[in-house]
């Protein structure tokens, strides 16, 4: 999947980190670029490049957040979502064809799998996130 993504990007002219980034906006934005850095483990100041480029592209837009205009937060466009799905169309073809492998049951089971160990990797990354900013904030003081 590391490779397949590395080829989409090349071709939405993205580089790894922003296709991430664009993914996890996508999924649990709109946020903070200050969430955003937090999460993922970045420096803020990493984090505005990383916007900058996906706002140029057209694929993420800054707003004012509506419970605090004083803050900002990032919210992922749509408008370029068919070309997204038009070069991941050939993996999810083959899933297709996989999943029809299976009984209803036994995709159940693997769902559950895929929810489980995804919810297991993001508490993972969430608590590394979290580790490096308390080692962060102990060697400011």
């Amino acid at each position: 999947m590391s490779l397949l993504n590395h080829h989409v990007g090349t071709h939405l002219e993205l580089n790894d980190v922003d296709l991430d980034f664009l993914d996890l906006i996508n999924r649990n934005g709109p946020l903070s670029p200050g969430a955003l850095a937090r999460r993922a483990g970045f420096h803020p100041a990493t984090m505005t490049g990383i916007l900058d480029r996906l706002e140029r592209g057209g694929w993420v837009a800054r707003e004012r957040d509506p419970s605090d205009r004083r803050a900002v937060v990032v919210r992922a466009l749509h408008d370029r979502n068919a070309e997204v799905m038009r070069l991941y169309s050939g993996m999810n073809g083959a899933i297709d064809d996989i999943c029809a492998e299976f009984t209803s049951a036994e995709l159940t089971v693997l769902a559950d799998f895929l929810r489980r160990t995804a919810r297991a990797g993001i508490r993972a990354a969430d608590e590394l996130a979290e580790s490096a900013s308390a080692r962060d904030a102990g060697g400011a003081k």
